[in-house]
């Protein structure tokens, strides 16, 4: 952020929130990103700039960081503003059969006016390992960088 006034950007907020969470996880002094960056699965560059508030993670690694930092993903979702507190709750709340039948991933990103390309489509690739992870579906986290991450 250049100006002291400005708002945020997403990328600052969730920045900000996992480097404050990776902190208070125990990730400090020399090598933090790297061992982060082991953890998580995510490049060392990525966790850098993931720090930095220059780039928000793919998807995939959204779990990783949420289990490295000792996290529920909603939390970091609500804390970096990437998804409001009534929205977690709401879905929470609600029977997955019934978000499947009426959501689509674009109807979500358009009920939180989330028009950026790259947001989407992390909208959409989250959903899908989510909806991975509940069917039992194992997840590969050898895979590191991708897109988003290569920011």
């Amino acid at each position: 952020m250049t100006d002291a006034d400005a708002t945020p950007t997403r990328k600052e907020r969730f920045g900000a929130v996992a480097l404050r969470a990776a902190e208070r996880a125990g990730y400090t002094g020399h090598g933090r990103n790297a061992r982060f960056a082991r953890d998580t699965g995510m490049t060392e560059s990525s966790v850098g700039r993931m720090f930095l508030g220059q780039a928000i993670p793919d998807p995939r690694f959204f779990q990783a960081i949420a289990d490295a930092v000792g996290l529920h993903p909603g939390v970091l979702f609500v804390e970096a503003g990437l998804m409001s507190q009534e929205a977690l709750q709401s879905l929470s709340e609600t029977d997955r059969s019934q978000v499947i039948s009426s959501l689509t991933p674009d109807d979500v990103a358009d009920r939180f006016d989330i028009r950026d390309a790259v947001g989407r489509e992390m909208l959409r690739a989250t959903i899908e390992r989510l909806k991975r992870l509940e069917d039992g579906q194992p997840s590969d986290h050898t895979e590191h960088g991708g897109t988003a991450a290569q920011m």
